[in-house]
């Protein structure tokens, strides 16, 4: 009778090992499929433009800052070695594009000087963005 006893009280215990590993490989499927955002590393005020367009990410984020500063992959970067990033990271990715996120206030020279390195690393899909209206 003792054992009866017993033997009923084991078995009415719930086995949480299964709810554990269901819940380990749904936290697994998330942090996998997550979508991390690229930044360039510094914020800019792009300027606004009526024909502004939705593109999905690029995946090289160059900007420039109202005081002349470009930016790369979070790292700032000499102008004269801009060429040689962007390479590295086209080599990554080859199929990749590169958005350039100018500040309102920063100056024309650099935008061009960006796209001609962009050009000369043997990328072409180029975009520049906007804010939209």
């Amino acid at each position: 009778m003792r054992g009866n006893r017993m033997r009923e009280t084991a078995e009415s215990e719930v086995n949480m090992t299964p709810m554990l590993d269901v819940v380990f490989i749904m936290l697994i499927f998330f942090i996998v499929t997550a979508s991390f955002v690229k930044e360039a590393g510094v914020d800019v005020i792009r300027p606004p433009a009526v024909t502004a367009e939705g593109k999905d990410q690029g995946n090289i984020l160059i900007a420039i800052t109202e005081n002349g500063q470009i930016w790369v992959d979070r790292r700032q970067v000499d102008p004269r070695s801009l060429r040689a990033n962007i390479e590295r990271l086209h080599g990554e990715n080859p199929q990749g594009s590169i958005v350039i996120q100018a500040d309102e206030k920063s100056q024309n020279h650099l935008l061009v000087q960006v796209m001609d390195a962009a050009k000369a690393a043997g990328v072409n899909s180029i975009a520049i963005a906007a804010e939209g209206s």
